[in-house]
């Protein structure tokens, strides 16, 4: 019997995630890339400007939970293409907001991202679930910093051609073009996308590869639903002091994910001096280090647990190293040479990108009972930093007239994601429920 050469259909799968969670990235920091423009055509002050910045994140916390419902009821190749044309099509109508002046345009640019926020809800974890239904369980960490490393590739791949385009032509058109882009991906989404049993070009042995290694095959082809009450475990959940350490530690994680999606840009003109087209190809450089730290940190994480280091090592080492190591942008408030400036925001990117595996962490802690729940509230919890973050930062840049105390704030977080994982979570294990009556 001659054995057949199975086909790789799936990795073009965590291709296209990658592709779609980078456009994702790309539109929430759209709004950073012309926000200097933006400031001096609107009248908006930092204060403003802050408040506009957040107002994704508070759709986007809302969301979660609602979104993962969606994706459960309906499936994740037609939520998330809803998912991409909604952000997109908002995305483009901020292109639109020339015309209003006064606190009609701090209203309008709120409510349109506030739109994006709740409409981006689903991505990641449909990304999740679309991993865990085309990749072998041996796989499914490769797949998962793929398109976990799309928060750095969109500023590798996007930022560039953003700043070009507001130096160029503005930042409407930026904002335009961006929004094109999406809606277009959402027809090659719907024409490329299939779940593993359904897709046209994959064949027997990739199929019975995925499937014998733990894929979930049949997950988009018929909903199960689970009607067992969850609501009661969260109260468990946030009284267990490793899971309130981890959700903690990754607010504090994403408050310098946050820094780089929104005031970098804004930090390199206004604080550094560089002109707009200067700055987009300035952030792109982190980028590139954030980018290979986040791969690196799940291989090197899984090459201590290979090694015989315990779970708890295994994932805390690359933590807390990567977290010290992005405490070095505070640096730059004692430095005035633009080179040394990238050099030290260049390392601190790549620390956060290094300790950044908090998704690896939540899967080996959450109960198995309610991995999607636990999931939601850990994503939650981070992307809370998004709300505060910009507000912070605008309060801070507004009051004082410098940047100095922003990346003062931004380090100090990673100084408590660092005490948090070293004092608060304890052993990293899976935390088992109580029974509910």
């Amino acid at each position: 019997m001659v054995s057949i050469k199975k086909t790789n259909v799936r990795w073009f799968i965590v291709f296209m995630l990658f592709l779609v969670s980078s456009l994702n990235y790309a539109d929430r920091a759209a709004m950073s890339i012309g926000a200097t423009s933006m400031q001096k055509d609107l009248g908006l002050n930092a204060v403003s400007l802050g408040y506009i910045f957040s107002a994704f994140s508070w759709a986007y916390v809302l969301a979660q939970i609602p979104g993962g419902w969606l994706l459960d009821r309906f499936g994740s190749k037609k939520v998330y293409a809803y998912s991409i044309f909604l952000w997109s099509l908002f995305t483009l109508f901020q292109g639109f907001v020339g015309f209003l002046t006064g606190g009609a345009v701090v209203i309008t640019l709120f409510a349109l991202r506030f739109i994006i926020g709740f409409a981006e809800a689903p991505a990641y974890p449909a990304n999740s679930r679309i991993t865990a239904s085309w990749f072998p369980a041996k796989e499914r960490g490769t797949a998962a910093s793929i398109f976990a490393s799309a928060q750095y590739g969109a500023t590798v791949i996007f930022s560039p051609i953003m700043a070009w385009m507001t130096q160029s032509f503005g930042w409407k058109e930026n904002f335009i073009m961006m929004g094109a882009i999406g809606i277009i991906l959402t027809f090659v989404w719907l024409k490329t996308i299939y779940g593993p049993k359904e897709h046209p070009k994959i064949n027997s042995a990739e199929l019975e590869y995925i499937e014998q290694g733990g894929g979930m095959v049949n997950l988009d082809s018929k909903t199960e639903v689970n009607n067992e009450p969850k609501w009661p475990y969260i109260k468990q959940l946030l009284q267990s002091r490793m899971l309130m350490g981890i959700f903690i530690g990754q607010y504090c994680i994403n408050v310098l994910t946050y820094f780089f999606l929104t005031w970098f840009p804004v930090y390199l003109v206004q604080a550094r001096g560089m002109s707009i087209l200067k700055a987009g190809f300035v952030a792109s450089l982190p980028a590139v280090c954030g980018f290979t730290a986040q791969i690196l940190s799940g291989i090197f994480s899984d090459y201590l647990l290979k090694k015989g280091y315990s779970l708890t090592v295994a994932r805390k080492v690359p933590i807390v190293s990567g977290m010290l190591l992005s405490m070095v942008m505070v640096g730059c408030n004692y430095v005035s040479s633009e080179g040394l400036v990238i050099f030290l925001m260049s390392l601190a990117f790549f620390g956060k990108g290094f300790g950044a595996i908090g998704w690896c962490v939540i899967s080996d802690t959450a109960p198995k009972e309610i991995l999607g729940l636990s999931g939601a509230m850990f994503n939650s919890f981070g992307n809370l930093a998004g709300i505060i973050t910009p507000i912070v930062i605008g309060y801070i840049v507004h009051g004082t007239g410098s940047f100095n105390g922003a990346l003062a704030y931004v380090g100090a977080n990673a100084l408590v994601a660092i005490i948090c994982y070293l004092v608060v979570v304890g052993e990293i294990k899976r935390f088992e429920l109580k029974k509910v009556n």
